[in-house]
This record gives C-alpha cells, structure tokens and sequence, in this order.
C-alpha cells in the first residue's frame, strides 16, 4: 500500500500542479469562465468576486499539489482537495451534461480537451483523492524536521507572485488567437476551399394560438390571419471549418464597418483597447502620450478601441489628455480575449499582429514598439 500511496501522491500532486501553472499564466482567462457560470447560474452578484475567486482557486491548486507531494499537513489538505476534486467533478459534469457552457476551462485556454475527456478525469481523480483521505495518516512528510514548512511557504509566494505579475502585464505565454505573429485580417476570413455553415432564416408566425415556422420562400405573407411573432437563423448544415477569428468588428459611431481599411492599411498602426472606460487603468499614461505623438509624427495612424457610447468615450479621451488617435466602437468581451489589459496596445503591420502591452510596459517612442521593447 506504501508504494500504492506513493504513486496516487505523485499523479495528484503533479496533475494538480501542473493545472495551477496553466491557468496561473492567465488568471483573468478564469475570471472570464467563471462569469460564465455565474451568468448561466444568475448569479451575477457574484461577477465582482471572479477575479478574487480565480487567484485563490489558482493557488490553491499549486499549493495543495506541493503539499500532496511533500506530505505536508495531510489531515488538512487531504481533505481540502478531496473537496476541490469534488466540486470541480460537478463543474465539468454541469457543463458536460446541461449543454449551457462551452467548455468548462479546466487547463485554460493553452491545452484544450474535450468536455467528455475532462470529465472522465475528474471522476478518476476523485477516486484517487478519496484514497488519499481515507488513507491520510499513513502519508509521512517527504523531509524530516522543519524543513517542510519553509517549502510550503516559498511555495505559496511563487503561486501568489506568478499571478500578480501576469495580472499587470500580460500572459507569459499568449495562447489566444491575438498572439504576435498573427495576421489578423487573413485569420478572420474562412480558408480557402473550407465549406460554410448554411444558416437559414426561419419566420414565426401565429393563427388561432397556434405557432407555426415558415422560411422565407413560403411563409404566409398574403394571409392577414396569420400575424408575425419573430424570426431566428437556424443552422441546416454545419460547415467544415470556421475563422480561426470571429467577431472582431471595428465600426464608428455611425455604425460603418471599418474593420478592413484599419487591418489592410499599409504600414504601422497603433491600436489602443479599452473595454472598460469605468476600470481602465490611468497608469504610465505619459508614456501612452509620448508613442502617440511619436506615431503621429511618423505619419502611424492610432485608434482607440473602445466599449462605450461616444459621450463616454470622448469624457475618456478627455480626462486622460489623449488629444490624438481616432475613436472607433469595438465589442468588449472580444477585446477580453484580444488583450488581457484594461487598457492595452497592439502595434499591426499591415494586419499583422508585431507588439502586444499592457498598461504597465507602454513603449515611449514607435523605434521601441517595432524593436518590440
């Protein structure tokens, strides 16, 4: 059973650890999926808590995975991960079985499996954390003395520190499609040779209290009897490839779609994202100002990116003397998924993704941003 115990130590500990290290390289990437659940939940009260609940749910991921390992404190973290194991089980079989959420996240967004595969390994892993709580007091600490105690301190920094420093400048590694290197206006488009979904309109209409679908060929227009209700897009046939990028629209405020022209610029362009003008950070602004006027100079155009009306977005500008860069509409939950800052850079080379910042790594001068400094 000695070895057993070893084995079942080693797999959770490492499987843990390794879970914690994934998603510890974007903790807002699961403050995101847990305003998902929360939405599909309502639970909305919850949604200024995600972000919180997402670093403590992180570390504790790395931290309880260490402490299976060192067999540190085994009374207590056995049956702390036994919980965790527990309610991450029904996490996935909610997402699994209800059909509500897309993926439940469970190691980010760098590694994906599928709902079925994740779930089965939860109800494996549960397996294994009840055996290690029934079994816990025959679990010894690795090193003898006070030697563990130190570990687990030093272990709690590292989980705590990862996430504070990606939380202010950006994922270590970018596992989103906005990554450097990207061509964004190529990645939009379906690829070539792939077949489309094929979405049919259908209209709802209703006679006597019975409703009824009719699709835009028969539906009955001439019948006065029947009277409209609503009408939805119905996918018929499911295509055989999509966009590696959706819904990344740029429009002004009178409602033009100005995405090509903006990706198929030649040159440089500056796009600055702010998807919350009430939460964007203010910091190193001096430095924003400096690039803008150093690309203007530079004849490299700069657009702000923004989630909110133009009365809003034009108080922005103004508190924060960005006197520079034209104001364009842009969806926020994209934005979340462009950039992991609020707000955030991107420098485009004719559609091509060259530079990434937070607000906290602003580049001074355009020769900085090029040279990716």
């Amino acid at each position: 059973m000695k070895y057993i115990l070893w084995l079942i130590r080693i797999v959770v500990g490492v499987l843990f650890i390794f879970s914690g290290l994934v998603k510890a390289n974007d903790p807002l990437g699961l403050s995101y999926k847990m305003d998902e659940f929360f939405e599909v939940w309502k639970m909305h009260w919850m949604m200024p808590y995600s972000l919180t609940l997402s670093v403590m749910m992180i570390a504790f991921e790395i931290i309880a995975g260490v402490a299976v390992l060192l067999g540190y404190a085994q009374k207590v973290f056995s049956v702390l991960l036994l919980g965790l194991i527990v309610f991450f089980t029904f996490l996935t079989a909610y997402v699994l079985f209800s059909g509500k959420i897309k993926e439940c996240g469970c190691f980010g967004d760098c590694i994906k499996i599928s709902n079925q595969e994740t779930f089965w390994k939860d109800v494996a892993l549960t397996v294994l954390g009840l055996v290690l709580f029934i079994y816990r007091k025959r679990i010894q600490p690795v090193f003898s003395g006070k030697i563990n105690t130190p570990l687990m301190i030093l272990t709690v920094v590292f989980a705590f520190g990862m996430q504070w420093y990606a939380l202010g400048h950006l994922p270590y590694y970018d596992c989103l499609p906005y990554k450097v290197g990207v061509n964004l206006e190529k990645d939009r488009k379906i690829p070539e040779g792939a077949i489309p979904d094929v979405y049919e309109t259908m209209l709802v209409y209703e006679k006597d209290g019975v409703k009824k679908e009719f699709n835009t060929q028969n539906f009955p227009w001439q019948d006065t009897t029947w009277k409209y209700v609503s009408s939805e897009s119905k996918l018929i046939k499911k295509g055989n490839a999509e966009p590696k990028i959706k819904d990344f629209v740029i429009s002004d405020y009178d409602g033009n779609d100005v995405t090509e022209s903006v990706l198929t610029a030649p040159g440089n362009t500056l796009l600055l994202f702010v998807k919350d003008v009430e939460k964007a950070s203010t910091e190193n602004m001096d430095k924003l100002h400096n690039l803008i006027e150093d690309a203007e100079k530079n004849n490299v155009p700069t657009y702000i990116l923004i989630s909110t009306t133009k009365d809003k977005a034009e108080a922005f500008r103004k508190a924060n003397n960005i006197e520079k860069g034209i104001l364009y509409m842009f969806d926020g939950t994209v934005a979340k998924t462009a950039l992991r800052a609020n707000p955030g850079l991107m420098l485009l080379d004719q559609g091509v993704i060259r530079g990434k910042w937070s607000y906290k790594d602003y580049p001074t001068t355009l020769a900085a941003a090029k040279s990716g400094k």
